[in-house]
């Protein structure tokens, strides 16, 4: 599918931004936080006749659902002067783009063949309506914050010798809306019982309704309300109807129990296998042991042997800091969004409710990774804390931010509404720069003056132990491969939920198994990093800093192989646009996995090895 520009409507979109704010630099720091909030609004109240407005929003192929266009793109029927909606931070991240239509919709009045306009097309619009049909284009529109989806028209293929190709437009539309007392509660679209309106090949000198000017079409639709015994607060439910999940939980729940039954099984094989072990090796080490723990027989082997290296800090001390607290930040930022979940913050009538609070929330919690970061940098004697606090700062920022530049550059050459207009980004902009770096800026120097000393049991000499050569199953690739796979185990089965969530139409609402899954993850992920340090160890090798990190941050690896195998095996997807985004952000995703695992493996490794040399005898 190659990318196109459709000419007559110009892409702007408004954030909307209201509240009581005072003078000065408060009043653009409390803007700038208004615009970033996501807009939860209550309940609209309507009176018998009052009107209800529709909103028409996007287009775009049905297999590529990052791929939209403004609905007035299509040479369809327009108000003279198109009026946008005020849109929401997340709805102009969701690639909204919402205007007023010509549909005159009354509450609870219904409407039987209205005319909505009548259209002579150039045989050049028809082309363009022939391929958006070709392409199975649908539409979006929004009533009371309800998404209503329609496909755009009708294509048929049948047969072989001869073979019959066949596309329609759809010219009538018939509303269906449900009401309880004087709410809206659903509304779809049905196209039951119309016929659609012929497109031959050449439109503009053949076809249905032609004449000497082009083809003549005319656009109609009904309005249907029917009562409803659902509230207002429940009106969600309606719309998970005709979700892909499953229709009972029961189904989706049994494979989340198998899996956790596999992920306890082998969490506590590893356990009680490592327990065992380590009651033996403690058995042996402290029989007999005089003296502090630089005075342990140096004849023996193991782990014990190496408990003057073990805490020798690591090379690239600033780097790996800077991972544990972008790490440490993304794992309060998913505990955050699933907890506001939870509490039922982002149901299905929020447009871009979450987008609006994973931004909020990305530039509150810049303090827990400046603070993690620069407190840890310090513990380990590291000097150049500025530097630290940059290089935190930039180790996602910079990354998202060249990936965001491509994609959004393909967007706006294909005159997608994901092109995010110039108001949008620098209100982004000036959330980084007014509030996320700051904050990371506040928590280093936080972390600094509150860092402690490093606690290590045992002193470290100066000149380095010689490390023996290992055999290959103790390899850091061999470890990357244990140690990133067993997580991924735990998380497959949901990631086809949340990958076609992200990549679909869907709303996800499962949020309590997403909790249960994201605690199953972390637990395997510290879990295995044990065993694997312990083993690390074992062979008298005391490199474990960025093995650690490595050895379960290579999750991310497997997630994005996963991802190539959904575009590629799962879904339909295809085309520049929707490739580049799908490859570009789930790279992101991966990397962001990565960074949160490597985070809970290294201090599970660390919070081991302090255990296991401080459980030493020491008389």
């Amino acid at each position: 599918m190659r990318a196109k520009k459709f000419p007559g409507v110009v892409m702007t979109a408004r954030l909307e931004c209201s509240g009581p704010c005072v003078a000065g630099r408060s009043m653009r720091l409390c803007v700038l936080v208004l615009c970033l909030l996501p807009h939860f609004g209550w309940a609209v109240s309507y009176k018998q006749g009052d009107p209800v407005i529709l909103y028409v929003n996007k287009v775009g192929p049905y297999h590529n659902p990052q791929e939209t266009y403004h609905y007035y793109t299509l040479p369809v029927c327009r108000p003279k002067e198109v009026r946008h909606k005020a849109l929401s931070l997340g709805e102009v991240l969701d690639g909204d783009r919402m205007a007023e239509s010509l549909y005159n919709i009354h509450f609870k009045e219904n409407t039987e063949r209205q005319t909505l306009c009548k259209l002579t097309l150039s045989e050049k619009e028809v082309d363009q309506l022939r391929e958006a049909i070709e392409e199975l284009y649908y539409f979006e529109f929004v009533l009371d914050d309800i998404p209503i989806w329609g496909f755009v028209g009708y294509m048929e293929e049948s047969g072989f010798l001869p073979h019959s190709h066949k596309v329609g437009l759809w010219t009538h539309l018939d509303f269906n809306i449900e009401y309880n007392g004087d709410s809206v509660i659903f509304a779809n679209v049905s196209v039951k019982d119309v016929k659609p309106e012929p497109i031959e090949e050449g439109g503009g000198d053949a076809g249905h309704g032609v004449s000497s000017g082009g083809l003549t079409v005319t656009h109609t639709y009904s309005v249907r309300w029917f009562e409803s015994t659902l509230p207002h607060s429940r009106r969600a439910e309606r719309l998970r109807d005709y979700s892909f999940f499953p229709k009972t939980l029961e189904i989706h729940w049994l494979s989340i129990i198998n899996s956790l039954v596999l992920v306890v099984l082998l969490l506590g094989f590893v356990i009680i296998i490592l327990m065992r072990v380590l009651k033996n090796d403690f058995a042996r080490y402290n029989v007999e042991e005089d003296g502090s723990c630089d005075d342990l027989d140096q004849g023996d082997n193991g782990w014990k042997i190496i408990h003057t290296d073990v805490f020798r800090f690591p090379p690239y001390k600033s780097l790996l800091c800077a991972v544990l607290g972008v790490g440490a930040q993304f794992l309060t930022l998913a505990t955050g969004i699933i907890v506001m979940a939870l509490l039922g913050m982002f149901n299905v009538h929020r447009h871009g409710a979450i987008n609006s609070a994973a931004i909020v929330l990305y530039a509150l919690t810049s303090c827990v990774s400046g603070y993690c970061s620069c407190s840890f940098y310090t513990q380990i004697q590291g000097q150049r804390w500025v530097w630290n606090i940059i290089l935190t700062s930039a180790l996602f920022s910079a990354p998202l931010f060249f990936t965001w530049s491509v994609v959004n550059s393909v967007h706006w050459w294909s005159g997608s509404t994901q092109a995010l207009p110039a108001t949008t980004v620098l209100l982004l902009l000036g959330a980084w720069v007014l509030v996320g770096f700051p904050l990371t800026v506040i928590g280093g120097i936080v972390g600094k003056n509150r860092a402690g000393n490093f606690q290590a049991p045992c002193r470290t000499r100066n000149i380095a132990r010689q490390i023996p050569q290992q055999p290959w199953y103790k390899h850091t690739a061999v470890h990357m491969a244990i140690g990133g796979f067993l997580p991924f185990s735990a998380i497959s089965v949901e990631l086809y939920y949340i990958f076609a969530t992200a990549w679909g139409r869907e709303h996800y609402t499962l949020y309590g198994i997403l909790l249960c899954v994201f605690a199953i993850l972390l637990s395997v992920g510290a879990c295995i990093s044990v065993a694997l340090t312990y083993f690390l160890l074992s062979g008298e090798d005391y490199r474990w800093w960025w093995r650690s990190v490595l050895s379960t941050g290579s999750t991310g690896i497997f997630i994005f192989v996963y991802s190539l195998f959904y575009y590629h095996n799962r879904s339909n997807m295809s085309g520049l646009v929707q490739s580049v985004e799908f490859f570009g952000y789930s790279l992101l995703t991966a990397f962001v996995f990565s960074l949160m695992l490597g985070t809970v493996s290294f201090w599970a490794s660390l919070a081991f090895i302090r255990y296991i040399y401080r459980s030493l005898k020491m008389d």
